[in-house]
């Protein structure tokens, strides 16, 4: 059960990263249909997800880590070990961002990218991932509220016009992954945890559907009620990827061995879509036609598989 459920977490990951490669590179293409496209303000469309999925991997295993990393090496090598790796996500997205920004990509004129996003959220949850499930539960419940009337009545604005919600709306990212963390203490305690995993997943969803109908939905404000419908959404779909893996031997090679060092992989895929983006020829990427978009993605999905399945093969990982 422990290899599956590990497994599991490996697949949903890949699934995650690769959804990101993908929603990434077709973002800049102009023929890509609207319902593909991140939703201008209010809304919610499939690209909206992908984000949370990647943001409910990454909770998924940060308790489980930190409190076997934290009886092996003790409280002060494990704090140091995953404050500097989220200060180093942290980093890597503000050169990803500043870059963008260099090359004109950027129109907002703020610097905010999603490991940015990731590595605010890492820190955040850092705080308060040695407290009882009950408390995280507290913690970022009592986020959502604090965040949203501080974003109704003075940061509207600014939080719109910044991507994934600038620093701000890392406060609640923060509280998506510290709720994610909750959820998964739920999902590997295989007693009763895991039997009210499912509908505590669902709670969390209802919820968010409840509160869509005060609050606007919206992934660039990162509305309270966007928060706990993805985050929902997210804990279910893990839940599909775990019950193929049990009761069908699901193995999805493709998707673990991407699952394994998601961070390179995510970085890699900047590099590769500069090839198509960097030269400046319209034609190229922005207004490619259908023929060149599947040869540039085919391009892609190859490029970083081999990458990943070397890596896989050397047994380098890089963990987030």
């Amino acid at each position: 059960m422990q290899n599956n459920r590990i497994a599991s977490i490996d697949r949903f990951r890949g699934f995650a990263i690769l959804t990101m490669v993908l929603v990434n590179y077709l973002g800049g293409v102009q023929l890509i249909p609207a319902w593909l496209q991140h939703a201008p303000d209010i809304g919610l469309t499939f690209p909206d997800l992908v984000a949370p999925l990647f943001i409910f991997a990454v909770g998924l295993t940060f308790s489980m880590s930190f409190h076997r990393r934290l009886e092996r090496e003790g409280a002060f090598k494990t704090y140091s070990h995953f404050f500097t790796r989220y200060l180093a996500i942290l980093g890597l997205g503000a050169a990803i961002s500043a870059g963008e920004t260099a090359i004109g990509e950027n129109t907002s004129g703020i610097d905010w990218s999603v490991l940015q996003t990731i590595g605010m959220a890492g820190l955040a949850t850092l705080a308060v991932i040695k407290l009882p499930a009950v408390y995280r539960w507290l913690i970022g419940v009592g986020i959502l509220v604090v965040y949203q009337v501080i974003l109704d009545n003075f940061l509207l604005d600014l939080t719109v016009h910044s991507p994934h919600g600038g620093l701000f709306g890392s406060l609640n990212w923060a509280a998506m992954l510290i709720l994610g963390t909750a959820l998964a203490d739920l999902f590997h305690d295989e007693g009763r945890g895991r039997r009210i995993f499912p509908w505590t997943a669902l709670g969390v969803l209802g919820a968010g559907i409840g509160l869509a109908f005060i609050l606007p939905v919206s992934k660039n404000r990162v509305s309270s009620s966007y928060v706990l419908i993805s985050l929902g959404i997210s804990a279910l779909l893990f839940l599909v990827f775990h019950w193929l893996a049990t009761r069908f031997r699901w193995q999805a090679r493709f998707l673990v061995v991407w699952g394994k060092n998601p961070l390179v992989l995510y970085f890699l895929h900047y590099l590769l879509i500069g090839i198509f983006f960097l030269p400046g020829i319209p034609l190229l990427y922005t207004a490619a036609p259908l023929w060149m978009v599947l040869l540039e993605v085919t391009f892609l999905l190859v490029g970083i598989s081999a990458i990943a399945l070397w890596m896989d093969r050397k047994d380098v990982i890089i963990a987030l």
